[in-house]
């Protein structure tokens, strides 16, 4: 009867270790099938040539050069892994693209890089719009960071309305001149050298301006929060910018409604608008 039992459980034992065997050798078999798939999956996704980029459709440039565009994003496409190169759409760093655009092209006012499956990519250039030429008087020639300016020195720059100087730019007589007072130093294309705020005011007084009086501004000296501003007609006008500006325009064109007709502004030297009483020269208005 002990016999029996010994050998019952010597089978059972026996028939254990089988089953255990029988369940490893599954679970390697799967693990080893999973490894199979990932590297498949992995391959397909980093280095099939169904997802590498083969298009850049870019869009929105007009002064740029679209292969300059296209020659600056490719450089950040291509990736390393392990020992072989990709361009991979999904593993395309747009990041340091946008910002490889930016810092090479001041022109540049803002960049939307988009993946379309499964092998092209969409980039959307905003350009920045010239809306008045920033000048410096006696500046040596700006850093520009590596930029090739062809060597001219030239201390007037295309600005736009965030104050941004992206363009060297001669003087020209039909453009708004801005000056400021204040040096400003290290002149590199991208650099705002007018804050924004007082880029907007400036530019909202050259509209009301035009539009509500047809007179055109020449020149905007910036001094701190003092602005003056010569007009196409030879007067000036003086601005508080720390001011309400909005007060300063509608006092500014009840004068000049009521007080001082056209034929009148032909003697006119200044209307100074940045204190409480507004002084006009010559007095006689």
């Amino acid at each position: 009867m002990k016999y029996k039992y010994k050998k019952l459980y010597r089978n059972r034992k026996k028939k254990s270790r089988l089953i255990f065997l029988a369940l490893k050798s599954r679970f390697f078999w799967l693990f080893f099938l999973l490894l199979i798939v990932i590297g498949a999956l992995f391959y397909f996704l980093v280095f099939s040539s169904f997802l590498q980029i083969k298009e850049i459709k870019i869009s929105g440039n007009e002064k740029i050069v679209t292969n300059d565009i296209e020659n600056t994003i490719f450089d950040h496409l291509n990736r390393k892994i392990i020992f072989f190169d990709t361009k991979s759409i999904l593993l395309a760093d747009l990041r340091k693209a946008d910002e490889s655009l930016l810092k090479n092209f001041p022109l540049i006012f803002q960049v939307e890089l988009k993946r379309k499956l499964f092998n092209t990519l969409l980039v959307n250039i905003k350009e920045r719009e010239r809306v008045a030429v920033f000048c410096q008087a006696n500046q040596s020639s700006p850093s520009t960071e590596g930029l090739d300016l062809g060597g001219q020195d030239n201390s007037c720059f295309s600005i736009d309305n965030e104050g941004v100087i992206f363009k060297e730019n001669s003087e020209e007589d039909s453009v708004l001149k801005i000056e400021k007072t204040d040096r400003v130093d290290n002149l590199i294309l991208g650099k705002m050298v007018v804050e924004k705020g007082k880029m907007t005011k400036i530019l909202k007084i050259k509209s009301e301006l035009k539009n509500d009086f047809k007179i055109l501004i020449k020149e905007a000296l910036i001094s701190g929060d003092r602005l003056n501003v010569k007009t196409s007609e030879d007067w000036e006008i003086y601005f508080n910018l720390s001011k309400d500006l909005n007060w300063q325009i509608t006092e500014l064109e009840a004068i000049l409604k009521e007080d001082i007709t056209l034929a009148k502004r032909k003697n006119l030297k200044y209307i100074d608008l940045r204190f409480d009483k507004i002084f006009i020269f010559p007095e006689t208005y």
